[in-house]
């Protein structure tokens, strides 16, 4: 039986930082092109200034419409005129590489949801400047959920390698993150990250959710959460189907995590997952928009201003994006 070959949409990511040349070296990388009809979207003049900075060239046929993206010449590129280049510095904040990246994102939703995309895989963003240029959410997780119309919960994932992570809170104040600490998320966020693993082509996933206060609470006498809350989550996920196991203590869980003892761990707040895949390979993690109606992936890293416009920056990770999304995208489109 042939495999459904997904579609796949890549934005640019923020102008001022390293994607433009992430995605140079992306496809440069044959074995990669080969996994997907690929569309690269966005300005003409920022793609060829990251292939400049990446030392590669492609001619890259222009599409007009959606209708083109799939089964004919790949990867193809689609033109927008979203930002000029004064506008551009690298390495700088700026609301004009903000507004260039939401108009860029929301040309590729309007493509998702006319179905002519099976999977975004964007480059690298900048928060500040998406809220600089226009973005009213905390995070590009939830731009996307209210442009594609999410009622359900969403959840950003976070992945090295087989290893998943889910949080039940993502941006926001750490003195605020102990308030989402309740059953419906820690379930929500169980059962989205079962979902996207299966999805990812993990048949059984092994999810472990973790405890909130050092030791798991020390049996109540450092924090009740694990006995009133997070148990009883663990224990309603079980009963739905979703193979969770724990609280266990943070501090230790992701050393079994590493070791393959879980496919996925479901994280209380966002750095209690984010320090442990950082150290663990901050150049290979990737971000998946959990809870979509269709797979959304990123590099992990960031826009690497440190290191932009310099030729330096590593396509590990945006590789790996692309891997993810083309895997969840096959999925989509064979539904």
């Amino acid at each position: 039986m042939t495999e459904t070959r997904p579609c796949v949409a890549i934005p640019l990511g923020d102008p001022a930082g390293i994607g433009p040349e992430l995605v140079a070296r992306l496809l440069a990388d044959r074995d990669a092109v080969r996994q997907a009809d690929i569309v690269v979207v966005g300005d003409r003049w920022l793609w060829q200034e990251g292939q400049r900075v990446a030392g590669t060239h492609h001619e890259l046929p222009e599409i007009n419409t959606w209708n083109q993206a799939r089964g004919g010449a790949s990867p193809v590129f689609m033109a927008l005129e979203s930002v000029v280049p004064q506008d551009v510095e690298y390495a700088q904040v700026s609301a004009a590489c903000g507004a260039s990246v939401l108009k860029v994102l929301a040309h590729c939703l309007d493509a998702a949801l006319a179905e002519h995309v099976d999977a975004i895989c964007f480059a690298p963003l900048n928060k500040l400047s998406m809220k600089q240029g226009g973005l009213k959410h905390e995070d590009e997780l939830h731009f996307f959920a209210e442009y594609l119309q999410v009622a359900n919960d969403v959840c950003e994932f976070n992945t090295l390698g087989q290893l998943w992570t889910s949080r039940i809170s993502s941006h926001v104040p750490l003195a605020d993150a102990a308030s989402y600490v309740t059953q419906e998320r820690i379930i929500s966020a169980t059962r989205l990250i079962h979902e996207a693993l299966t999805a990812a082509g993990q048949t059984e996933p092994r999810i472990a959710v973790a405890a909130i206060n050092p030791h798991a609470g020390e049996g109540g006498t450092c924090g009740r959460e694990e006995i009133d809350i997070i148990a009883p989550a663990v224990k309603a996920c079980q009963e739905a189907g979703y193979p969770a196991q724990g609280p266990y203590p943070a501090d230790t869980l992701f050393r079994r995590a590493r070791d393959g003892e879980f496919d996925g761990v479901v994280t209380m707040y966002h750095d209690q997952g984010q320090i442990a895949l950082k150290l663990l390979g901050f150049e290979r993690g990737v971000t998946v928009q959990g809870g979509l109606p269709i797979p959304i992936t990123t590099p992990a890293h960031g826009t690497a201003f440190d290191i932009a416009g310099q030729g330096k920056a590593s396509v590990e990770a945006t590789r790996h994006a692309f891997d993810i999304a083309c895997r969840m995208g096959r999925h989509h489109a064979g539904r």
